[in-house]
């Protein structure tokens, strides 16, 4: 297993030749302060703080962002696109990527049962779908906790005690979403551990940017008061991307184990078809429907714009260039669910065939993805 997971690292974690400057810092250097910024805020449903993001950006030419996730499960589509999309957008503006994958932390969470050699499968399974979908690997770096907190103990451990010494339990207990847990559940020991673990990535990692959802922003902030406590005066700056709702009425999140709640990565066009067609997406009302926020989130941010095919009897094709311009047709019913929805699912199986194509194509992805498929995903 060692032997499998050095040689998924070495195929993985890309280094910048010393030699010659890449094409993303040729392009980066050419950007003015107010570019790099707007691109880096743009990813951020919310940033703490915007000044001290300006800050950074003007100091230094790349800034290193953080990123992490539990291998435990099929990827949906906003683990898949959006991270490729913020991560590209990222690397656009001169900052380094840290991937963090976070075995460890998914067998803690008790995720796969606890069972790490299925956690480790499932994160080379994760790793395939982001080189396939289109993520610029160049000044990205894929690590894993257990082979990265191995090579220096001390300091880790020695974080991680600092922060749970200068920290209550009901302060820790307040970080339990970042697991998908909450307060009242019976946690155990080792989940009691995980947030000053997470806490302790940002530093060990040498973080500049914390980029990871909204679900994760307790614990950043978590950092952020560690650094009052050590009068550490550069803090990492928090930049949480939106959380896509899950497809049927009420989900606030996709789940991977209500398939029915989300676009998976390597879903077939068929499968695709049948989800949108079934998803919640009422008529007139723009707030909290999901296949908008899909075409926000997703289809914008990929194509630059939404291309509506439709029966020239219900008026006829139409491309959209801005989200406001659909929102306010969907609203005042000049643009019908019914004719929406294939326009949506013909704009996300566009962006998923590569995928599915490396998947069908590639026999160690697809040897992965069977193996994947076969486990029972656990919470």
């Amino acid at each position: 297993m060692a032997e499998e997971k050095e040689a998924a690292m070495a195929t993985t974690q890309v280094a910048i030749d010393d030699g010659q400057s890449s094409l993303a810092e040729e392009f980066a250097a050419g950007m003015s302060l107010d570019e790099k910024y707007n691109i880096v805020r743009s990813i951020g449903e919310e940033c703490i703080t915007e000044d001290e993001l300006r800050n950074l950006l003007a100091k230094k030419p790349n800034p290193i962002c953080y990123d992490g996730f539990e291998p435990s499960g099929r990827m949906h589509i906003a683990q898949g696109v959006m991270k490729a999309i913020n991560v590209n957008k990222l690397t656009s503006a001169g900052c380094s990527v840290k991937i963090w994958i976070a075995d460890w932390f998914a067998q803690l969470n008790n995720k796969m049962g606890g069972d790490l050699k299925r956690i480790q499968t499932t994160g080379r399974y994760l790793i395939e779908i982001w080189k396939a979908v289109g993520m610029n690997l160049e000044k990205v770096e894929f690590l894993w906790t257990s082979e990265e907190i191995n090579k220096r103990p001390n300091e880790y451990w020695t974080l991680v005690m600092d922060i749970a010494r200068r920290n209550n339990l009901p302060r820790i207990l307040r970080c339990c979403q970042i697991m998908g847990r909450s307060e009242q559940d019976d946690l155990t020991a080792a989940q009691i551990m995980y947030p000053c673990m997470q806490c302790a990535d940002i530093f060990f990692l040498k973080a500049d940017i914390c980029q990871l959802g909204m679900d994760q922003r307790k614990v950043n902030v978590l950092a952020r008061e560690y650094c009052d406590a050590i009068k550490r005066k550069n803090k990492p700056i928090i930049l949480s991307h939106h959380m896509l709702p899950g497809l049927q009425e009420g989900q606030e999140k996709m789940s991977k184990s209500d398939p029915a709640s989300a676009i998976f990565m390597e879903d077939e066009e068929s499968a695709v078809n049948l989800k949108i067609k079934k998803a919640f997406c009422p008529p007139k009302i723009v707030q909290g429907n999901p296949c908008l926020e899909y075409i926000k989130y997703i289809v914008f941010a990929w194509f630059g714009k939404f291309e509506l095919l439709r029966d020239p009897k219900n008026g006829g094709n139409k491309t959209y260039n801005t989200i406001e311009e659909l929102s306010a047709d969907y609203e005042n019913g000049a643009l019908h669910p019914g004719d929406l929805k294939p326009s949506l699912s013909k704009a996300l199986n566009q962006i998923l065939q590569p995928v599915r194509d490396h998947f069908k194509n590639n026999p160690e992805a697809r040897d992965l993805l069977k193996t994947v498929r076969g486990y029972n995903v656990t919470r």
